[in-house]
């Protein structure tokens, strides 16, 4: 039987890596995301005879995510694997000048909508037979440790650490694994700024190793292996030289 599953922010960076990789090893991937045609884009890169549903859809708009999952029940008739990934950031900037309305944003984006989707995965996963799945959220390295200037960045990520801690528990009874992936400096349209070079925690500013995506990719898709009896709660990912670890 096919295994259903949808990706969130598939129309780029990570999002489309993972999607594709589902897609190469045999699922049907609904594919989420703001951008119609980016969506439309990954699909077209898909492998013959894959089954994606591209899905246009403001993952902070609570109606709108019920929408899309309600489609995809009606096309799949189940879902076995949500990958939380959709997310924002803002330009380096201090506490004092991020706007109410830049960091309603960021939460609607990063917090809202990753509860927003966990919710609707849980209620199919739930009450489907046979009962259960998988939910993976992109938590980010920033789900541990600030960078200079990213107060709602980082503090959404914090957030999601709490929706994958509280849903592993809630998901026990209905054999639904929920972990989450934290992600470091890999090589997307997002990083491309770490080349020139990024404030640091000394104040200087300086360029940071990036990963290919294939590495993230590959350890997304060693959590989406496994059976629903076992769990990978989190997996930080990461460039070996990144300024994380130490003092950096």
């Amino acid at each position: 039987m096919t295994q259903i599953a949808a990706v969130t922010g598939a129309g780029s960076g990570i999002g489309r890596a993972c999607a594709l990789g589902l897609l190469r090893e045999g699922w049907a991937v609904a594919l989420i995301g703001r951008r119609a045609e980016a969506l439309n884009e990954t699909a077209a890169l898909a492998p013959a005879g894959a089954r994606t549903l591209a899905l246009s859809c403001d993952v902070g708009d609570d109606q709108a995510v019920a929408a899309a999952f309600a489609r995809i029940e009606q096309e799949f008739g189940r879902l076995d694997l949500l990958f939380n990934n959709a997310g924002m950031g803002l330009p380096s900037t201090t506490p004092d000048k991020v706007s109410a309305a830049d960091w309603k944003r960021v939460v609607d984006a990063n917090l809202n909508g990753s509860f927003y989707c966990l919710s609707q995965a849980f209620r199919i996963m739930k009450a489907q037979s046979p009962q259960g799945g998988r939910i993976i959220n992109n938590g980010s390295i920033s789900a541990y440790a600030p960078r200079p200037g990213s107060i709602a960045y980082t503090a959404t990520k914090h957030a999601v650490s709490g929706l994958t801690r509280t849903a592993a528990l809630d998901g026990r009874p209905f054999d639904i694994a929920v972990g989450q992936i934290d992600i470091g400096n890999a090589a997307s349209e997002m990083t491309e700024r770490m080349v020139a070079g990024v404030p640091q925690a000394d104040g200087s500013m300086k360029p940071e190793p990036r990963m290919d995506l294939q590495s993230v990719v590959d350890t997304f898709m060693t959590m989406v292996r496994m059976p629903l009896t076992s769990n990978m709660l989190f997996v930080n990912v990461m460039a070996t030289k990144m300024p994380f670890v130490g003092r950096g």
